[in-house]
């Protein structure tokens, strides 16, 4: 079992950066695949990016791709997502997933949730 804590969120001016991170409780974080999501209000919980347990493999939304980075430190239980030209579009709450088994941007799959932060970008 693993429990996530998602950190970094804030108001930043369209064109700016944020960088999220997702702190994970428990000895086996180098054994999850991880992921990033987001929900805006009033919309469903849609994929931002997922990286594979060593970190080799990434994948991201096509509306992120590019200014989006998902990456992963092992050794501290981490893993984040730096957000780089953000977009009033980006605003949302961010959560942070967790699996053994699954990675991809299917949300449903994922085992382990964090509570979300919150990232709102400005015009």
């Amino acid at each position: 079992q693993v429990q996530l804590v998602e950190s970094g969120g804030g108001l930043v001016q369209a064109g700016g950066s944020l960088r999220l991170s997702c702190a994970a409780s428990g000895r086996t974080f180098s054994s999850y695949k991880m992921g990033w999501f987001r929900q805006a209000p009033g919309k469903e919980r849609e994929f931002v990016a997922a990286i594979s347990w060593s970190g080799g493999r990434t994948a991201y939304a096509d509306s992120v791709e590019g200014r989006f980075t998902i990456s992963r430190d092992n050794a501290k239980n981490t893993v984040y997502l730096q957000m780089n030209t953000l977009k009033p579009e980006d605003t949302a709450v961010y959560y942070c997933s967790a699996d053994l088994n699954y990675w991809g941007a299917t949300a449903r799959l994922y085992g382990y949730w964090g509570q979300g932060t919150q990232v709102t970008v400005s015009s």
